[in-house]
């Protein structure tokens, strides 16, 4: 391997390129991290020093690279897909970091066709902070945290060269795991999308209830703070999600909805307890 190349080092991208080449270094002796993104983002990719050269153009920032990791939001994942299939030389893997995955598989599916399988590995780091962008980039954002693969049909992620990579992501501290395409995104409706729209929904709540002046994390307890949290991340970032995801995020949110409604109906029986009673259930499961 002689060259990666990164579309999108913000948060996600720079945190990847960062943990490469602090985590990697045998790895990547002789090879070039390339970055690509805004000119203003570049500018300060480049006083972090995980880099070495970068192209604002993705088509020329992907030319002879082996490694291609597209970290941007899904839209501009499906496409860059195919803005950028005409310039990558022969063998090169191409991956993505997008939070959905059915729709970014069809686009690869469509784009490379019967290789696609040898071509593209379809990721989802379980990372990230509620604020973005570059300047929060660090090499320890994987340690931990779970980074899911769906694999295409017929796909091999022990082999060449997804194996490779499976095992860099591993020295990250990320903890990988296969799924069937379709249940990732139902799953991650759950696990991460929901969450995400709850906590901005409290936010813009608490808002319009009491002002955007009131001292309200100042006078809440630490469940206030966890849950509203990440109510900072951008509308840029979820709106890709949203639209790529709308069926299953509607469903979690109306069953959501009607578990509220039921709560509710009943603050003043005992099947307001037996909420309480399942929700204990819900428990870290030791490794």
């Amino acid at each position: 391997m002689r060259q990666v190349t990164i579309i999108g080092v913000g948060l996600i991208g720079g945190s990847f390129g960062m943990a490469l080449r602090e985590r990697l270094p045998s790895l990547l002796t002789d090879v070039r991290i390339v970055g690509c993104d805004t000119p203003e983002t570049l500018a300060i990719a480049r006083d972090c020093r995980f880099l070495d050269a970068i192209e604002p153009d993705p088509c020329l920032a992907v030319r002879g690279s082996d490694w291609v990791v597209l970290a941007t939001p899904v839209g501009a994942i499906i496409d860059l897909i195919e803005r950028i299939a005409p310039h990558l030389k022969p063998g090169v893997m191409v991956t993505d970091v997008g939070s959905t995955k059915v729709e970014v598989v069809a686009k690869a599916q469509a784009v490379f066709g019967a290789s696609a399988a040898l071509r593209f590995l379809a990721g989802h780091p379980m990372a990230g902070k509620e604020t973005g962008g570059i300047e929060h980039a660090t090499p320890d954002l994987f340690q931990g945290s779970a980074w899911l693969f769906t694999p295409l049909p017929g796909q091999d992620l022990t082999l060449p060269p997804f194996g490779e990579f499976v095992t860099a992501v591993e020295s990250f501290g990320a903890r990988t795991m296969a799924m069937d395409v379709n249940e990732h995104d139902r799953l991650c409706a759950w696990i991460s999308h929901v969450p995400q729209l709850w906590s901005t929904a409290l936010a813009a709540a608490l808002v319009q209830e009491f002002g955007e002046d009131a001292p309200l994390l100042e006078l809440g307890g630490r469940a206030l703070k966890e849950m509203t949290r990440i109510a900072a991340s951008p509308y840029s970032m979820w709106r890709d999600v949203a639209l790529t995801n709308r069926t299953n995020l509607s469903d979690a949110l109306l069953q959501m909805e009607q578990r509220l409604a039921h709560m509710r109906e009943n603050l003043n029986t005992r099947d307001l307890a037996k909420e309480f009673e399942q929700a204990h259930r819900l428990k870290v499961k030791k490794a």
